[in-house]
């Protein structure tokens, strides 16, 4: 309170006046506000009511009880009238009229609009007021109890919103602008709400505040029932309630109209199923379709409440289907999907099927007014047009027909249902009356799309056994029906399995789902249900809506109207516990109490490295401490743990003595035993000549000839250690690591420096480095096998150059023409055509390495040669290319190449890449043909090369290696034929004499064609004898070797990078050779992330790892 004197004469002067009637208070406007001056009772007799009271107390540290006003951040202008809405329609707050519409567009600020000038700190006002308490009943509540007793009503509060004013110091924050008298001619003036209004956050809160605030007061000159009407089945202004007699219904409904009327607030729009309580209410009460209605002889219409569509005459529930036709886009779909209002899923078989076309057809993202594909638009017209037949199906608004009074028993049943496209679960009420039958009544169902990505069908069973659950929790809460019990049913033993189940532990998605389930239920409230019997089934399998009242969705199975049950008495067991991926692996934990230090040395297999073998220890033997009495434990180290701190080095060899202890007592335990009794060691010990004596920590060590030398006691005398146990192999590749992968006599070096023994250790250390993958890589051998058998080309007796085996080499530099300043340079390289059985050749000069250049000296070889069977080259690009430029199949299955044979008469086959041993018929001819080669250029000297010069020394090196001898020549003079290529070509041989005498040339053409035929004959036996045989030896690869297998690692040779930077490649193919010995495979090789295969012969390969050691780790 601020208190004035009235010597301050600005403040008291009045602006202006409001006077009110004779003795009353009248009002002044001063410059500090509007003061009422009047009277005052000083006493408690005829005491003023108070209308509204804001009371604020002030604490001792200044701040106040209550909260104060927002603080102003707006402008406010002064209004001079305080009538502010009186202007606008001549009441308390705007109300546009039904037959008002103003042609003009209310502006609303978008998130991107930036045209009036806001700065990013301006938001909306609405945003950022808190929306307070929610206050209103859950919708499925009030439904679910507006269906209980066979008299229902709904109602409707006036205005509600409009009902509560705002508080005067709140007004200025609804301000907003409209035109003078309603008027869009006339000026536009600044108004502001009296009243809350809708579409503002705190609006619903006030209302049912003061909604609930009301019934309360009343309480007691109104009733308990009619509190609880207002407080239970009111969904913000529509409220739904059922009786079970008119007479209640009548007196509540009254009661709660003079309860609400003392707050100001006006229950109307009155509907019931009953014309008695219709006719207890005026007209002006009833809802706006029924005021003009005969009760008594006109047809209730349909009310519309709450998205229900209740028919008053039959007091069912209806479908209204929008007929609209929708266009076939995704905003189209969804707006037909989401118009079929169904909250408490009567034909949810019908909508699942319509949700999971609408995802089906959006599955990938689109515009949302593109067209969807048409080939599933004769399926979504289908399913639209089928949803008219909705309209027909009734369903009854009461749960059933029976009396309160004759009910002895009500029950809940829910079932759920899974598949592959919905999860569901639908809830029957069952009452039985004191004649024992039973009646079902539909409660309520539910039908959900199953989740992406798709899930096993367990695990959606299980989905839908947590949604019944939901629903019953939901069921149970809001009904407010005494039910004696709730049962659930699923036709999935294996999810019955699940709930039932008491020894068996499951993965974190089925286990948090029983948990969920188990949290609400027991498990001998659920049951099985066959599934032809299961409803829910309908509503994950789509069912169409004309059918949909053939089903047993609304009246339940046909067991329920029994109370049989045929349940196991022991519940249900799990179906499969060995191979359900949801179970986890039952673990068994055996506790053996001993007192033998032995701690089983074959344990040490699961370690492949020295040093992880003696943390292991050192880690164990930390966590032994803290489990012996007496021992202090820290607040970080109690009990198994992984301690993270590093150990120290008298905790790491403690490890390693009862590492070493433990390998010695199993190996030498009869040793040991001599030693300890003073005996002497058995002739037979293979410790015998060592020595051995046990050292303070028991272990075995070397005792020797040398205890008096001044070395360390670790290298005077060693550990004794067994070669033949895993421990040994374990330390001789540790020590081989710390040499760098050195040989033998250094890593024995290290071994022995280090303190140990190892007996028999050259053959160990041997065997470890020789498997050692590093040393491999450095010095490993490449692979090698037996030497193949000769092909039957090289040893056929066909006419020559039928089987050719072919190579280019070169280049050499010729002058191709002249110019003015000199000559013109140019490459020419040269094609060798080597006859495997004879072993002639045939050069050609070619101008490059292209495919076009080696297809014209092919061609030209095969006019002078005649055609060829057979050819056999490596994987040159102008070889491969060649090959498909001419058609011809290159490495095909014999079918084929028999087939092509038969056609065109020639095959030819790659060998594989980086391969030259396997063509060394005509490698060796290239150095022979290289070496006459250099001689010929050394004696032509600085002489200028030319294309025909280098044609003609190719001409003259084929002749001269077609002249050489295939064999040694022989010194008899009666064995004067020399074996040459020559002699078959050119079917002429200088030492062979005309026959004696004289004769014409008649007489030696007649006898020419039997010279030639003796001299081929000649030249094939002689082949036959004394040529083949020198074939037969093999000069290298003479042993067999093991195969090359798939899934072995190997390195595989690359010449252009450093030997320690070849890749690594795994074997995915191999091809044996007739003999059955692999000479060439397939290699797999990741590079950059990119995986390649390679046919590569084994001679380029360095094996690291064979199958069989990867699988024996």
């Amino acid at each position: 309170m601020l208190l004035l004197g009235r010597d301050i004469l600005r403040v008291h002067k009045a602006r202006d006046q409001i006077n009110g009637p004779h003795n009353a208070p009248y009002a002044q406007k001063l410059d500090l506000g509007w003061v009422i001056i009047g009277d005052v009772c000083l006493g408690d007799v005829h005491r003023p009511t108070n209308i509204n009271t804001l009371y604020t107390n002030t604490l001792e540290n200044g701040r106040p009880s209550l909260f104060q006003p927002c603080p102003n951040r707006f402008l406010i202008k002064e209004i001079q009238n305080n009538a502010y809405l009186t202007n606008l329609l001549g009441e308390s707050y705007p109300c546009a009229k039904d037959d008002d519409h103003l042609g003009c567009n209310v502006f609303q600020r978008s998130k991107n609009d930036n045209q009036l000038s806001l700065s990013i700190e301006d938001k909306i006002f609405l945003e950022i007021m808190d929306q307070g308490p929610d206050l209103n009943n859950k919708l499925l509540g009030v439904l679910i109890r507006f269906r209980k007793d066979p008299i229902a009503f709904i109602a409707d509060i006036q205005q509600m919103f409009h009902s509560f004013l705002v508080r005067e110091d709140h007004r200025n924050f609804l301000r907003f602008f409209w035109f003078r008298d309603n008027d869009p001619a006339k000026d536009v003036l600044e108004y502001r709400m009296k009243v809350h209004v809708f579409g503002n956050s705190p609006s619903p809160a006030v209302a049912i505040y003061g909604l609930r605030r009301s019934a309360q007061e009343g309480e007691v000159d109104y009733g308990r029932d009619v509190t609880q009407f207002v407080e239970r089945d009111f969904y913000v202004d529509d409220g739904l309630k059922s009786s079970p007699s008119e007479e209640t219904a009548i007196s509540l409904l009254k009661r709660t109209q003079d309860m609400l009327a003392c707050s100001n607030l006006r229950l109307h729009k009155i509907a019931s199923n009953s014309i008695e309580v219709m006719k207890a209410f005026p007209s002006q009460d009833h809802a706006n379709d029924l005021r003009d209605l005969d009760l008594g002889t006109d047809t209730l219409p349909v009310q519309r409440s709450l998205g229900l569509n209740w028919d008053l005459k039959s007091d069912t529930f209806t479908f209204q289907v929008n007929k609209d036709e929708k266009p076939f886009t995704r905003r189209g779909v969804l707006s037909t999907v989401n118009s079929l209002y169904d909250p408490l899923g009567f034909a949810a078989p019908v909508t699942v099927q319509g949700k999971a076309l609408l995802r089906e057809l959006t599955v990938e993202s689109c515009d949302w007014d593109s067209p969807l594909p048409a080939a599933k638009e004769q399926v979504w017209i289908e399913w639209r047009d089928s949803l008219g037949a909705l309209s027909s199906i009734q369903i009854p608004r009461q749960y059933t027909c029976t009396p309160a009074a004759g009910i002895k028993e009500r029950k809940l049943c829910i079932f759920s249902d899974a598949s592959t496209e919905a999860v569901a679960a639908v809830a029957y009420l069952k009452t039985v009356d004191c004649k024992g039958q039973c009646h079902i009544g539909f409660i309520m169902g539910k039908a959900k799309l199953t989740p992406q990505p798709e899930h096993t069908i367990p695990r959606l069973e299980l989905c839908a056994a947590v949604l019944a659950v939901e629903m019953a929790e939901l069921i149970t809460s809001e009904i407010d029906l005494q039910l004696s019990e709730a049962e659930f049913y699923t036709d999935s033993k294996v999810v019955l399995g699940y709930i039932c189940n008491e020894t068996r532990r499951f993965y974190v998605y089925v286990s948090n789902r029983i948990l969920r389930i188990r949290r609400s239920t027991h498990p001998k409230q659920w049951h099985y249900v066959p599934s032809e019997k299961n409803p829910a089934d309908h509503a994950t399998r789509a069912v169409p809506a004309a059918c949909l009242k053939q089903t047993s969705w609304f009246t339940g199975p046909s067991f329920l109207y029994s109370s049989e049950q045929n349940d196991p008495a022991d519940g249900y067991e799990l179906i499969d516990t060995t191979s359900d991926p949801e179970i986890r692996p039952q673990v068994s934990t055996l506790c053996t109490d001993t007192s033998s230090m032995h701690l089983g040395s074959h344990r040490f297999k699961r370690f492949s490295t020295w040093k992880s073998l003696v943390r292991s220890i050192t880690c164990l033997l930390h966590i032994v401490k803290f489990f012996k009495k007496g021992f202090p434990s820290t607040s970080n180290c109690k009990g198994w743990h992984y301690c993270q701190r590093a150990h120290t080095v008298d905790e790491l060899e403690q490890a390693r003595n009862i590492s070493l202890l433990s390998v010695q007592q199993e190996t030498y335990a009869k040793e040991l035993e001599c030693i300890k009794s003073k005996k002497a060691i058995s002739k037979d010990s293979v410790l015998k000549k060592l020595d051995p004596f046990i050292d303070e920590n028991g272990l075995l060590r070397v005792g020797g000839r040398i205890m008096k030398a001044t070395l360390e006691q670790e290298e005077k005398n060693p550990l004794i250690i067994p070669s033949n146990h895993h421990i040994a192999s374990l330390l001789v590749l540790h020590y081989h690591q710390q040499t760098r992968h050195q040989g033998r006599l250094f890593t024995e070096g290290a071994l022995r420096a280090a303190g140990f023994w190892i007996v028999g250790a050259k053959k160990l250390v041997s065997s470890v480095i020789f498997k050692c993958v590093t040393c491999r890589k450095l010095r490993g051998m490449f692979q090698t096998q037996k030497m193949a058998n000769l092909p039957a080309d090289r040893l056929s007796t066909e006419p020559p150059f039928t089987n050719v085996g072919l190579d280019v080499f070169g280049p050499w530099s010729v002058t191709s023409r002249h110019t003015r300043g000199g000559h013109a340079n140019s490459k020419r390289w040269a094609v060798m055509f080597t006859c495997l059985s004879i072993r002639a050749v045939h050069i050609e000069v070619i101008e490059s390495m292209d495919t076009s250049s080696f297809v014209n000296a092919l061609r030209r070889f095969i006019s002078i040669r005649g055609p060829v069977k057979n050819i056999y080259s490596d994987r040159g690009t102008n070889f491969v290319g060649a090959c498909k430029e001419l058609n011809i199949p290159s490495n095909i299955d014999k079918n084929l190449v028999e087939k092509y044979l038969s056609d065109q008469g020639c095959a030819w086959t790659f060998n594989p890449t980086h391969s030259s041993h396997m063509g060394g018929a005509w490698e060796r001819m290239i150095g022979i043909a290289r070496r006459i080669l250099d001689s010929m250029f050394l004696q032509e000297g600085s002489t200028r090369l030319t294309h025909e010069t280098l044609t003609t020394f190719m001409a003259e090196v084929a002749a001269i290696m077609n002249a050489r001898p295939l064999t040694s020549v022989s010194n008899d003079p009666e064995d004067p034929f020399i074996l040459t290529p020559s002699t078959l070509l050119t079917q002429k041989v200088s030492t062979i004499k005309a026959p004696p005498g004289e004769f014409d040339t008649k007489d030696l053409y007649k006898r020419q064609w039997r010279q030639v035929q003796s001299l081929a004959n000649t030249f094939w036996d002689k082949w036959k004898k004394q040529y083949i045989f020198t074939l037969q030896s093999r000069n290298k690869w003479q042993s067999d070797k093991q195969n090359i297998e798939p899934g072995n690692i190997v390195l595989m040779k690359d010449s252009q990078i450093k030997r320690n930077e070849w890749p690594l490649g795994l074997i995915t193919r191999v091809f044996p050779s007739e003999d059955g010995k692999v000479r060439k495979v397939e290699v797999k090789v990741v590079r950059q992330n990119e995986t390649k295969l390679f046919l590569r012969p084994i001679s380029e390969l360095i094996l690291l790892l064979s199958s069989t050691e990867l699988s024996n780790g």
